[in-house]
């Protein structure tokens, strides 16, 4: 199994470890079936990916308290914004954690998915706990953060790239890397955009943390144009407070930040967000 599958598995696995306990609950046949499912998702086109969220999320719901429904919503709930899913489906996944989360142990990661649904994702919650309210307010940190960051990096020709710099730009940061398959899925829509706004005043600055000898090869096989930078030591990553990729963040031309993205966008999604920022 080489590095991208190990990778991809691990984070499969660390969705399904129960969120206060060493073992794994034991699955029924039903929900061993939507595990198996969910595990299928990241193999199918946008519109059977949207199609089969939607069909996941409410049978997760409908499922009686226990540790395998934490399992369960906590896995989808790592998956359900790789993509469009569209706002009713991400408001099932953001009832049904509220609900677990009024019953069930949790560790704080989930606490922060679904803060970042309601934050970001523009969904109702009414959990009122203080671990909810804990992970809300270091979102809203972050983002504090992130309105003033400023970095420089080199790209892949040794160019540097100043954000504070790009003033009277559109900015769009997207961090990924080579082996993160959503990161992948959304790049040659990051490459159209690019060709059809740059000459409006769009930057994308794609950042990833890898070495040089393996983001070079991949973007030269690929033909993406986008200026691709290095983060050496994962500073601008920290800084950005990323802990999971792909991530996104659109800046308009006053160096404000307008939107971000908290997982994998499609080409409708970052049209979104552009037009937010008179690009459109």
């Amino acid at each position: 199994m080489n590095r991208q599958s190990l990778l991809t598995t691990a984070v499969l696995l660390a969705a399904l470890v129960p969120l206060q306990a060493q073992n794994r609950p034991t699955l029924s046949d039903r929900e061993r079936s939507i595990s198996d499912q969910m595990g299928n998702l990241r193999s199918l086109a946008d519109d059977q990916w949207t199609k089969m969220v939607g069909t996941l999320a409410r049978p997760i719901q409908q499922l009686p308290a226990s540790p395998a429904k934490v399992v369960l919503i906590s896995q989808l709930g790592n998956l359900v914004t790789e993509g469009d899913a569209g706002h009713d489906t991400l408001q099932v996944v953001a009832s049904t954690m509220s609900d677990v989360l009024r019953t069930s142990p949790a560790d704080a990661s989930l606490y922060l998915t679904l803060a970042q649904l309601a934050r970001y994702e523009h969904c109702e919650v009414s959990l009122d706990v203080p671990p909810y309210r804990t992970a809300m307010a270091k979102l809203e940190a972050d983002d504090v953060r992130r309105q003033h960051a400023d970095f420089t990096l080199g790209d892949l020709a040794g160019a540097k790239w100043s954000l504070k710099n790009l003033r009277g730009k559109v900015v769009l940061i997207n961090f990924w890397a080579t082996w993160c398959p959503p990161c992948r899925k959304e790049m040659p829509d990051m490459e159209a955009l690019y060709q059809r706004f740059r000459p409006r005043g769009l930057v994308i600055l794609a950042i990833s943390d890898e070495d040089m000898n393996k983001v070079q090869p991949f973007i030269a096989a690929k033909k993406y144009t986008y200026p691709v930078l290095l983060d050496p030591g994962r500073k601008v990553n920290q800084m950005f407070a990323v802990e999971g990729i792909p991530k996104s963040f659109l800046y308009d031309r006053g160096g404000n930040l307008l939107a971000q993205a908290i997982d994998r966008r499609t080409e409708q999604q970052f049209l979104a967000m552009l037009k937010q920022a008179g690009l459109e």
